[in-house]
C-alpha cells in the first residue's frame, strides 16, 4: 500500500474506499515510465487519442517500478476509452508478472469498443479467488476475467493497452484508467438464481430469448420452411465446384496449385476450398456441483426424463477448484433438444443440423464433431487425435500441457496407437478430408525447456550430446554462448540468449519437431495412406518447428484468432511450401445474454456476422489457404464448459439450438459467392 501512496502524486489519487485512480488522460503530461510501441499519443480535450499501427500487437505499456506495484487490496483493473471511427475495435489490456510473454505470468482480457461509443473494459484479476462466480471465464454485468494464470498481485511488473494483431489502423480516446475493489462489480448487483431452465441468463431479454416451451415448436416449423430451400451452389458427391475446372479424380482429397492458389480437390476431381464447423455436436456440459442456488431448475438426480443430462466429470483443466476440478454436471442444451424433438431427440437433431449447415453454404463437418454425424452425414470431414501417454519435457511450459518428449521410447508407439484409433472412420472413407494430431501444442516452451529438465529427460539427453559434438568441450560452449556452467548437467539455458545460443536452440527446436512429425506421418501412412496429414493446428508457431511441419504433412494447419488473414502472413516469416489449412477461428458479442466474447470481441451480432464474412474472404483470397473452420457450432455453457471454464458467445446456435439469424445470413452470402472470389470466375447464381 506504500507503493500506492507513493504513486497517488504520479498517478492519480483514491477515488473512495473501492476504486483508485491510476491515470486521467485529460492530465497535462504523462508518466515518464509509459512507452508507446507503435502508437502514437497526443493530447486532446476529451483525454488523449492513440493511433495504433498495423502491426501485431500495438501497444501502450505501463512499466513498474523496479519493486513493482501492490494491488492485492483490489479486485482489477479499468480503462474507459472511446472509438471516434465508423467500426468496432477489439482491444485488450494485460497485466504483468516478472516474466510475462503473454502466455505466462500475465493475464489478459479483450473487448469489442462500439463505434462512437465511449467503453469501459475491466480485467478482473486472477488471484485464485473466483467466488461466487467460480469456473466462469466471463460474468454477469462485469464480463469477460482475466485469463492467465494466478498473479502475485503484489509485485505487478507493468500493464498494457493493445490492438491484438490490427488488420487496419484504429484511433482510440483513452479517457481514465483505475482500479476497482473486491466489493464492486459482479458480486454487489447479481441476483440468484440467475441461470433459467433453459440454461440462459434470467436477468436480462433480448431478440430470440427463449421464454416457453410453447415457442419451440413455431420455431421447428419456421425453421422447415427454411430448410426446404434448395442449395447454394450446384456441387459434386464431395461439395466440390461443379462450375469449375475438371482435374484428375484420384478417389480421394487431395491439394493442387491452380492459378497460383492452392486448393483441396474432391474425389471427383473438383475445386474444393474447405468451410466448416468445428464441434458439430450437442454442446458442453458445465459443473452444477455446489452451484445448486445458481440455477431456477435443475431435474432430480433420478426417475426423471430430464436426468439422463446429469453427469461426473473429474480432472479439470482449470477454474474448478472449488470442487477440486470434479463433480456433478448437466448439459443444458441436450435438455432443450429433448424438449423441442421429443424422444427421438438425438436423431432429430442429427437430420437438422446437416440439413443446416447445406443450406448455410458449409461443406465441411470440422474438428471435434460427434462421430454419428461424420458416419451419417453426407458431408466431407476433418477428425483428430492426441498422442497420449508420453513422458512431458519438464522444464518447459505450456497452457494445455507441457510439450511431449519425442525421444521417449513411448512416443512412436502411443503415435501408432493414436493413428489406429482414425482407421475405422478415415481408411476406407473417401469423404475424410484429413486428419489433425494434437492441438495448440506448446512449442514455443520446447527451445528454453528441453536444457531446464532433469539430466535423464530424453530430449535433453540428445542435446546435450549434440552440444558436445558441436563444441568438444564445455569451455568451448561457455564462451559461445557467454555462459558459465561448472558442468554438462549443470548446464540451463540462458534467461538472454546470445545469437549463438538463440541458433543452437532453434537447430535442435527443428529437430525436434522433425521427430515429431515424421513419427506421425508414418503412422499415418501405415493406417490412412490415401488420407491427407493435416498438421498439428499451430497456435504458437515457432519458424523452426512451422519448417519441420512444412517438409512433412501435406497441409499445414493454425489456429487463426485475427480479425482477418493478412495477405502478408507467410510471406516473410515461417514460408510454407505447402498449404495451409485455419482450424480455429471465431468472434463474439454480449448483447444476446452471455458473459464472454471469446477471444475475439465484436460489439454486437451484426458486426460479429459481418467479421465472419470478412475473415472468410480473406481465407479465400489468400493463395496458401486451402479452408477455414469456424469454431464452434453452439455457444459454450453460460455457466462456463466444465473443463476449463470457457462460456464463449461463439456459436451459429444458442443453448436453445436457435440459431442466430445474422451469422445464417452472412453465412450464406459470403459461401454463395466462394469460388468466384477465389478463382476469380464470374459465374451468376440464383
Amino acid at each position: 500500500m506504500c507503493i500506492l501512496i507513493l504513486l497517488s502524486t504520479i498517478l492519480g489519487a483514491a477515488v473512495d474506499g473501492t476504486t483508485y485512480e491510476l491515470l486521467n488522460f485529460t492530465a497535462e503530461s504523462m508518466p515518464a515510465y509509459m512507452q508507446l510501441n507503435n502508437v502514437r499519443l497526443s493530447r486532446i480535450k476529451e483525454g488523449r487519442r492513440a493511433d495504433f499501427e498495423v502491426v501485431d500487437w500495438p501497444n501502450i505499456n505501463f512499466v513498474a517500478p523496479e519493486e513493482g506495484w501492490d494491488w492485492h487490496a483490489y479486485a482489477g483493473i479499468a480503462v474507459t476509452l472511446y472509438n471516434p471511427g465508423d467500426a468496432s475495435v477489439n482491444v485488450s489490456i494485460r497485466l504483468d508478472n516478472d516474466g510475462a510473454d503473454g502466455m505466462n505470468h500475465c493475464n489478459t482480457v479483450s473487448g469489442g469498443v462500439p463505434p462512437k461509443e465511449t467503453y469501459t473494459l475491466q480485467l478482473r484479476f486472477n488471484s485464485g479467488d473466483r467466488t461466487p462466480f467460480w469456473g466462469m471465464r466471463g460474468v454477469p454485468l462485469t464480463g469477460p476475467l482475466g485469463t492467465g494464470p494466478k498473479l502475485d498481485l503484489e509485485k505487478i511488473t507493468a500493464f498494457q493497452i493493445f490492438l491484438p494483431r490490427p488488420q487496419k489502423a484504429h484511433s482510440l480516446i483513452l479517457k481514465r484508467a483505475w482500479l476497482f475493489g473486491k466489493g464492486s462489480g459482479a458480486e454487489a448487483g447479481v441476483p440468484f438464481p440467475f441461470v433459467d431452465r433453459f440454461g440462459q441468463y434470467m436477468h436480462a431479454d433480448w431478440l430470440g430469448k427463449l421464454h416457453s416451451e410453447a415457442e419451440l415448436a413455431d420455431r421447428v416449423a419456421q425453421e422447415e420452411k427454411r430448410l426446404l430451400q434448395p442449395g447454394l451452389l450446384p456441387c459434386d458427391t464431395y461439395g466440390g465446384w461443379l462450375e469449375g475446372p475438371q482435374l484428375e479424380a484420384t478417389g480421394w482429397f487431395r491439394t493442387e496449385k491452380v492459378k497460383d492458389k492452392w486448393w483441396l480437390v474432391t474425389p471427383e476431381g473438383h475445386l474444393f476450398f474447405s468451410l466448416g464447423i468445428d464441434c458439430v455436436g450437442m454442446g458442453g456440459e458445465t459443473f452444477v456441483e455446489k452451484r445448486e442456488d445458481w440455477f431456477e431448475w435443475l431435474p432430480p438426480v433420478a426417475d426423471d426424463p430430464y436426468s439422463i443430462f446429469y453427469g461426473k466429470k473429474s480432472h479439470a483443466h482449470s477454474m474448478a477448484e472449488a470442487i477440486n476440478g470434479q463433480g456433478r454436471t448437466f448439459n443444458f442444451y441436450r435438455a432443450n433438444l429433448y424438449r423441442k424433438y421429443g424422444p427421438d431427440w438425438a436423431k432429430a437433431w442429427r437430420e437438422t443440423t446437416c440439413k443446416r449447415l447445406s443450406a448455410w453454404g458449409f461443406n465441411t463437418v470440422a474438428n471435434w464433431s460427434q462421430h454419428d454425424v461424420y458416419q451419417h452425414g453426407t458431408h466431407p470431414f476433418a477428425l483428430s487425435t492426441n498422442i497420449g501417454d508420453v513422458p512431458l519435457v519438464q522444464g518447459a511450459t505450456g497452457y494445455w500441457a507441457k510439450m511431449k518428449d519425442v525421444y521417449a521410447p513411448e512416443f512412436a508407439p502411443q503415435t501408432d496407437a493414436a493413428l489406429a484409433r482414425l482407421k475405422e472412420l478415415c481408411a476406407k472413407n473417401p469423404r475424410c478430408i484429413g486428419y489433425f494430431v494434437d492441438n495448440e501444442l506448446a512449442w514455443e516452451g520446447v527451445a528454453r525447456g528441453v536444457l531446464n529438465s532433469p539430466v535423464d529427460q530424453p530430449c535433453r539427453k540428445v542435446f546435450v550430446k549434440e552440444l558436445q559434438a558441436r563444441y568438444e568441450t564445455l569451455a568451448q560452449l561457455n564462451k559461445a554462448w557467454e555462459v558459465d556452467a561448472e558442468s554438462w548437467d549443470a548446464l540451463k539455458t540462458p534467461k538472454k540468449l546470445n545469437e549463438t545460443a538463440k541458433a543452437d536452440l532453434d537447430r535442435f527446436l527443428y529437430q525436434f519437431a522433425r521427430r515429431y512429425f515424421e513419427t506421425v506421418q508414418a503412422a499415418g501412412r501405415k493406417h490412412m495412406p490415401n488420407t491427407l496429414y493435416l498438421g498439428c493446428r499451430f497456435a504458437a508457431a515457432p519458424e523452426p518447428a512451422v519448417r519441420a511441419c512444412d517438409e512433412v504433412a501435406d497441409v499445414n494447419s493454425f489456429n487463426l484468432y485475427y480479425q482477418s488473414v493478412p495477405e502478408t502472413k507467410w510471406k516473410k516469416k515461417n514460408v510454407l511450401s505447402k498449404p495451409a489449412i485455419i482450424g480455429e477461428f471465431h468472434f463474439g458479442a454480449l448483447d444476446r445474454g452471455m458473459f464472454h466474447t471469446g477471444l475475439s470481441s465484436t460489439a454486437n451480432q451484426q458486426e460479429r456476422a459481418e467479421a465472419y464474412a470478412r475473415y472468410v474472404q480473406s481465407a479465400l483470397r489468400h493463395p496458401a489457404v486451402v479452408g477455414c473452420h469456424w469454431f464452434q457450432y453452439v455457444d459454450e455453457p453460460n455457466t462456463g464448459r466444465w473443463f476449463d471454464g470457457e462460456n464463449y458467445n461463439i456459436g451459429f446456435v444458442d443453448v436453445t439450438d436457435t440459431p442466430y439469424p445474422e451469422m445464417m445470413q452472412a453465412a450464406q452470402k459470403v459461401h454463395r459467392a466462394a469460388y468466384d472470389l477465389r478463382y476469380g470466375k464470374n459465374v451468376a447464381h440464383p
